[in-house]
């Protein structure tokens, strides 16, 4: 596959056409947002006829669960780096995990937007589905991991800890940690933010930072 031009109208001259799509929607995410732009579109940015995409995908949504898929496909690679198995301690990892939420929403924000914006049916998407709960997944056994070392009469529910800080990183990452014109100015880093969210939260729940490394 190759291309002419950067940042702008991509032509498409031979090889993989979904991957052709995809970085086209990906363009035009980038632009317009993920309710911005027709089928007709994505086929044009990407240097072909506007049946062309009808060969991968059935319509708009399809390309865009295809979009998101791979975000979150990527997604949870990255947060399952940043959880390491919980090393050094589940805490510090825990830490890590955060940073790596918010890089993701600066570092890819195109992708960011298709996963949590696109206002597709989720339950329509299997394969959207599976990749998002995967990528739940990995901040979910964390939780279990954290949880697990306080003791068995005082341990809070895994999965309500996981959605509470679910919650918590993805707020700070919408408002004030996204690569695109959407972010919002915070008089401090992002990270700083949720670092010291998650540490009040975590310390309601009886949970101390001694375990960190």
């Amino acid at each position: 596959m190759s291309w002419t031009g950067r940042g702008g109208r991509r032509s498409y001259h031979h090889g993989n056409l979904r991957e052709a799509l995809i970085s086209a929607a990906l363009d035009l995410i980038a632009q317009k947002g993920p309710a911005g732009f027709t089928f007709a579109e994505a086929a044009r940015q990407a240097g072909v006829s506007p049946a062309a995409p009808y060969r991968h995908f059935r319509d708009r949504d399809a390309l865009m669960a295809d979009v998101a898929r791979r975000g979150f496909e990527q997604f949870e690679q990255r947060l399952a780096a940043a959880w390491n198995d919980g090393r050094p301690s589940p805490l510090a990892a825990l830490e890590r995990m955060g940073g790596a939420y918010l890089a993701f929403a600066r570092d890819e924000p195109a992708y960011f937007s298709a996963m949590f914006e696109s206002g597709l049916p989720v339950a329509e998407h299997r394969d959207l589905q599976e990749a998002g709960d995967r990528a739940f997944g990995v901040l979910r056994r964390a939780c279990e991991a954290i949880v697990a070392t306080m003791p068995a009469g005082k341990r809070p529910p895994a999965m309500m800890m996981a959605l509470h800080i679910w919650a918590l990183s993805h707020g700070i990452a919408s408002l004030f940690a996204r690569g695109d014109a959407a972010r919002r100015a915070l008089p401090m880093s992002p990270e700083e933010l949720l670092e010291a969210a998650t540490l009040v939260y975590l310390e309601g729940l009886g949970i101390t930072s001694k375990g960190k490394a």
